[in-house]
């Protein structure tokens, strides 16, 4: 069975667009921020929405059952890293995206709860092979052979997936606040085995304990649902302009693949409320006027929780490099670039010879 929308695009049940010129798949491009056909080149534009209407009431997510992906979702599961990929059924994955694994099977497990927002790509395939091109030759230290014989594996665009936070807190403490005095004060002193009186103003703290309420709201609470991009190479390519998300549509989809979450929707509240507790801490020092004020305990309700399923891009591959595997990513909308690449240990090997004939001829120099 097939519908038609309003620009008489085929669009089949399993959600792979057809072009409309020849009959072929059509992807997204990131370069058009549209569809395109990669057999004839046909470009069809996507109409962005910023409705944003994606608060779901964390407490109901359980029967939120119109919000689950749609069933003409499949997961992959790699053995080799646990890595799980969301993609079109009509989709056939022949190795994980995140290590390169040919070890994939198809899995019985539904797609989860679907995103409400995401940044579509805005950087293509081509941008990001050159970027990586551009990387690892300008890393002084990766072998010579490497920047000359790399095999980059094949590049794939990932969605990862994020969860979003919004909560009413209240909370009520108790803290120690302590205020500044000054006493006068007079020690003796020797100097030159002379007794000598000094007098000076010495700093006092005076402690008293305070309790009270304390409210705030936070919005957009942002919790990583991943574990398999290592997190120094993500920090280094962050951070995401989360003002360019984009209502999400299924043709942003098209030609690309999303790592369904590992960090469950109750997992990152636990992290959210520990951001959130944090934040509150510090407001409450703010609020309480003293010299010093420190939290002695706390207690917060968390009223009115909402949470967004949210899709952020990155291109991700791996290199072979003598028998090991390097990771290596892009952030698909900014360009930023980050990864793990092998060390030549004859040019480490030169380096420290060369700064210790440095510091050789240096000292011969000042001993002459």
């Amino acid at each position: 069975m097939t519908s038609f929308d309003e620009q008489n695009t085929v669009v089949e049940d399993t959600q792979n667009i057809k072009c409309p010129s020849c009959g072929g798949n059509t992807e997204y491009d990131p370069e058009t921020l549209g569809l395109k056909c990669p057999f004839c080149g046909h470009e069809m534009p996507i109409e962005a929405t910023f409705d944003h209407h994606v608060e779901l009431d964390f407490n109901e997510a359980g029967n939120n059952l119109q919000h689950l992906w749609n069933e003409e979702k499949r997961v992959f599961s790699c053995g080799n890293c646990g890595a799980e990929s969301v993609l079109d059924a009509h989709v056939v994955a022949d190795f994980c995206s995140f290590c390169g694994s040919s070890h994939i099977t198809v899995t019985d497990q539904d797609a989860g709860i679907q995103p409400g927002l995401l940044i579509p790509f805005q950087v293509s395939n081509e941008q990001a092979q050159a970027k990586f091109k551009e990387w690892i030759k300008g890393h002084f230290f990766a072998p010579n052979t490497l920047k000359k014989t790399y095999r980059l594996n094949k590049i794939s665009g990932a969605y990862l997936p994020y969860w979003t936070y919004d909560s009413q807190t209240s909370s009520q403490y108790v803290v120690r606040v302590g205020n500044y005095y000054y006493v006068t004060e007079t020690r003796t002193v020797y100097e030159d085995g002379k007794a000598r009186q000094v007098t000076e103003q010495v700093r006092k703290i005076r402690w008293h304990q305070e309790s009270g309420n304390y409210r705030e709201f936070f919005d957009d609470i942002l919790i990583k649902a991943s574990h398999t991009v290592e997190p120094k190479l993500l920090q280094k390519v962050q951070p995401f302009q989360l003002t360019s998300l984009t209502d999400y549509k299924v043709e942003y989809m098209s030609g690309f693949l999303a790592e369904r979450y590992s960090v469950s929707l109750q997992q990152g509240f636990s992290e959210a409320k520990d951001i959130m507790t944090q934040g509150i801490v510090n407001g409450i020092e703010r609020s309480v006027a003293g010299d010093i004020v420190e939290v002695a305990s706390l207690s917060t309700d968390y009223k009115d929780i909402t949470y967004k399923h949210i899709l952020l891009p990155i291109w991700i591959s791996s290199f072979h490099f003598k028998e090991k595997i390097y990771q290596f990513i892009v952030n698909g909308q900014t360009g930023k670039v980050s990864g793990n690449y092998p060390l030549s240990a004859m040019k480490i090997t030169s380096l420290v010879i060369s700064i210790l004939i440095v510091i050789f001829i240096v000292y011969l120099f000042i001993d002459s």
